[in-house]
């Protein structure tokens, strides 16, 4: 039997209770669904106020180091934001300031968004991507975005949706089972 594969699905926005972190915890509920995992939630609610006041990542206190940790370390990366003035918000940016430029290469993310409506689902292509795309993170094609229509309050409503991220996890486990086989020394950083 293979151990579980390790999830981290971090939420990017900054309220709480969030569409954004709804969105994220149903596709970790997903993957859970189809494979043996350990799934583990990062909300920058609970860990932002730590975050904000460091510039290096010595600074930060031992809870958000585990945190940045468990990121590291994760088979599968779940990120997802909410839309901010047409990008994710900028303490999800200083998170990832603080991960390993080369810790997440090769690493499965599915990229994650939600927003006021369908105009701003081209976030995950302009904004999520290219961000992952720098740590040589292996971004899979397939993203997740939900607009408000897509919610009763704080919960998932759409039927088109829950499609949506069923189709996501079905086409990511083959390549989380990839990634997490690989030995680590075939990474090739340049």
């Amino acid at each position: 039997m293979t151990a579980p594969y390790r999830v981290v699905a971090v939420s990017g926005s900054l309220h709480e209770p969030s569409k954004t972190t709804a969105l994220v915890r149903a596709i970790a509920e997903a993957v859970a669904q189809r494979a043996e995992v350990e799934v583990e939630v990062i909300e920058l609610t609970e860990i932002g106020p730590s975050l904000a006041g460091a510039l290096r990542r010595d600074q930060l206190p031992a809870d958000v180091e585990e945190k940045l940790q468990a990121i590291e370390a994760s088979d599968l990366l779940i990120v997802g934001s909410p839309v901010y003035r047409a990008s994710f918000t900028g303490l999800f940016k200083h998170l990832f300031d603080f991960v390993g430029q080369y810790e997440l290469v090769g690493k499965p993310v599915l990229l994650a968004a939600t927003g006021g409506g369908e105009r701003h689902a081209l976030i995950i292509e302009h904004q999520l991507r290219p961000l992952f795309a720098f740590f040589q993170a292996l971004t899979l094609p397939l993203g997740v975005y939900a607009s408000d229509t897509d919610f009763d309050g704080y919960t998932i409503a759409s039927d088109v949706l829950r499609s949506r991220i069923d189709l996501a996890t079905d086409r990511a486990l083959p390549l989380v089972g990839y990634a997490a086989s690989r030995p680590i020394d075939t990474v090739l950083v340049s």
